[in-house]
């Protein structure tokens, strides 16, 4: 580049190319680390605890994450500042495991939040072995549920010693009486689930978390000077050890979350087990296989980041004992250890309980296929699903025939959650019905069963008994509700196959009033067929959008899931039979025009609004010959066979 004027000008060019990236890097989302930190100014391991927040669903674990943000310094955006998913806002439940730190007294509280709901149960197993205390969120009105057991019990197996914390104590239905109840509820359950004599003394404080105060003793209103999280704060400093580590030993770290940053990479979270991390340290990943420890990649830290209140920081060291996140490696994810390269040894990796559902994803091939969705492919449904895996330790994905993949997990609201995720990106795709997996030992065919919790009032006990009798449902436990006049609580160990389907039945039955929670229990013997849990469906038999003059003459058949001017095709499901059996009908038939004036038009036509389906809802609907058609934009349900002959011969064949 002879002549100077193009010298200066690509001179000019590059340097402001180069300050436009140290722009862009500038002003990533991850704060910059406060301070310049020397090289041994990483947290004293005496001066750490880490702690998880386990309770039952709708307990207060969030809201009581959001107290004590707030009491900690914390710039809190809105409530339930820890549910960062869209899907968490909108439904008002965690989905995922999150963990943030926050400073007391000159210690720091590493604070990992977990779901509720026993689907998600993974995401309570792998964080587990992170902590060394737990908080157990009981609400002080409902006692210990289904799912209360399940998280205990988790904690107790890996020796937690929980905290007991009686939450919304501030409700008018809450008396000392009440709470000493709970709290020999709780003591029981421990004792059922083998606790030992130092977790049995465990410690109980009375909180409200909504109105942001916590106390030692039972009160409903505390002095204005104690209405604060202090006592909670100040038990988990003495109550819960700080961890066992050493920094002297080489690093070591088991990845327990992973997500991905399109800035950042793979960005790998866990707890240090030992030694000290630095950025520019050289790191591998190692796994445990059949024939020994296996590497799997080898790099150096690029960056080392901490949450802390609800920002990312940035930070030079972290030694034993501390949770923290890194970036670097490409490869690694959730249950590797990530250690220095002279190491190989893994650690031990977290032991999650079995999948008990699975459902069939697949390429949509309907006639409406293509016109909402931008990927539509075996191949993108297959990496997607893959990723997924990846991330949620509690969800297996296995190839199965002609573009589609078998996806097992814990319940179907699990499984929803991702179909909702990739509808959401832009999938379309057909899912089959859940299937139960079941097991056989010594040639006894075993399925899932799980514990369910019903709360309702008196006139609905009947209704709710019949139908979960029909669903195989033996009670165990049944009683009027405490402190509810008219309030009914039944405990039963239903077939999980029973329970596919059953919630929005039961919304339906109880008209809204009733509670059901489930959580898995055992494999145990088969209970025989399921009684008559659904009628037949209408099938479409005619492609184009769907008449108003149509619907009338069918209204009478069932109940409708279709709006006029909605576009069907031949196997489409347009409602449910009001008989057992499937009826094939045409919705598409217009009004013949004659020469003759009418005096009424079609758009006088008053129809009853249908029952448009939600997903969740659809899941639980279909039978195992029929499919759900998922796009961006709609649900569709459709029998696996579009052709009518086609569906008579095939339901002709024996049933496995």
């Amino acid at each position: 580049m002879a002549n100077p004027l193009l010298r200066s000008l690509f001179s000019n060019r590059s340097s402001s190319l180069l300050h436009r990236i140290s722009n862009f890097t500038r002003s990533f989302s991850v704060a910059p680390a406060t301070t310049s930190p020397s090289l041994d100014n990483y947290p004293d391991p005496t001066k750490l605890r880490n702690v998880a927040v386990i309770a039952h669903v709708d307990h207060g674990k969030t809201t009581l994450m959001d107290r004590l943000l707030r009491q900690c310094g914390a710039d809190i955006p809105h409530e339930r500042a820890m549910d960062s998913i869209s899907l968490e806002r909108e439904r008002g439940i965690t989905i995922s495991s999150k963990v943030t730190s926050i400073p007391w007294n000159g210690n720091e509280l590493n604070m990992v939040d977990t779901p509720g709901h026993a689907d998600f149960g993974g995401e309570v197993e792998r964080v587990v072995g992170m902590v060394e205390g737990a908080i157990l969120v009981v609400d002080a009105g409902e006692g210990p549920l289904a799912q209360t057991k399940f998280v205990l019990a988790k904690a107790l197996k890996y020796g937690l010693r929980p905290i007991l914390l009686m939450n919304k104590v501030d409700r008018p239905a809450v008396s000392e009486e009440r709470c000493d109840e709970v709290e020999s509820l709780v003591f029981d359950l421990f004792a059922n689930l083998g606790a030992t004599e130092e977790q049995l003394d465990f410690p109980v404080l009375y909180a409200s978390a909504k109105e942001g105060w916590a106390s030692s003793s039972f009160t409903k209103s505390p002095p204005e000077n104690a209405r604060n999280m202090s006592s909670l704060l100040d038990a988990i400093v003495n109550h819960v050890p700080p961890p066992t580590a050493n920094t002297e030993a080489p690093f070591q770290m088991l990845v327990s979350m992973m997500e991905r940053d399109f800035y950042l990479g793979r960005i790998l979270t866990g707890r240090i087990s030992s030694g000290v991390l630095r950025v520019g340290d050289k790191v591998h990943g190692i796994q445990h296989k059949d024939s020994g420890v296996e590497k799997v990649e080898e790099g150096k830290v690029t960056k080392l980041m901490k949450k802390k209140g609800t920002s990312m920081v940035l930070i030079d060291i972290a030694g034993a004992g501390d949770i923290i996140s890194m970036t670097g490696l490409a490869k690694p994810s959730i249950g590797h250890t990530v250690a220095n390269v002279e190491v190989m040894t893994a650690l031990p990796i977290v032991e999650l309980d079995p999948p008990t559902i699975s459902m069939t994803f697949g390429v949509n091939d309907s006639p409406l296929a293509g016109r909402d969705g931008t990927h539509l492919t075996g191949g993108k449904i297959g990496d997607r699903l893959m990723a997924e895996a990846e991330t949620n330790l509690a969800i297996n994905v296995l190839p199965a025939l002609s573009e589609s993949y078998e996806v097992q997990g814990r319940g179907e609201l699990q499984l929803g959650i991702l179909i909702e995720n990739m509808r959401r990106e832009g999938f379309e795709l057909s899912v089959s019905p859940p299937k139960v997996m079941y097991k056989v030992e010594k040639g006894e065919k075993l399925e899932p069963l799980e514990e369910v919790t019903v709360e309702v009032n008196e006139e609905h006990v009947g209704l709710v008994m019949e139908a979960l009798s029909h669903r195989r449902a033996e009670v165990l436990d049944m009683g009027p509700v405490p402190g509810h006049v008219g309030r009914t609580r039944m405990s039963l160990t239903c077939p999980s196959r029973g329970l596919v389907g059953y919630r929005s039945v039961f919304s339906s039955d109880t008209r809204g009033t009733g509670f059901m929670h489930r959580a898995f229990l055992k494999y145990a013997k088969h209970r025989g067929p399921l009684g008559n849990v659904r009628k037949g469906v209408l099938v479409s038999m005619g492609y184009g959008p769907i008449t108003a003059h149509a619907l009338v003459s069918l209204e009478p058949r069932g109940t409708l899931f279709v709006t006029p001017g909605m576009e069907t095709y031949d196997g489409m499901i347009v409602g449910e039979h009001s008989r057992d059996t499937d009826l094939d009908v045409n919705p598409v038939r217009m009004k013949e025009l004659t020469n003759i004036r009418a005096a009424n038009k079609d758009e006088n036509v008053k129809l009853t609004p249908p029952r448009l389906m939600t997903l969740e809802e659809a899941i639980g609907y279909v039978a195992s010959d029929e499919l759900i058609e998922v796009t961006p934009k709609s649900i569709r349900l459709r029998k696996r066979y579009l052709d009518s002959n086609k569906r008579k011969t095939m339901s002709k064949r024996p049933k496995e």
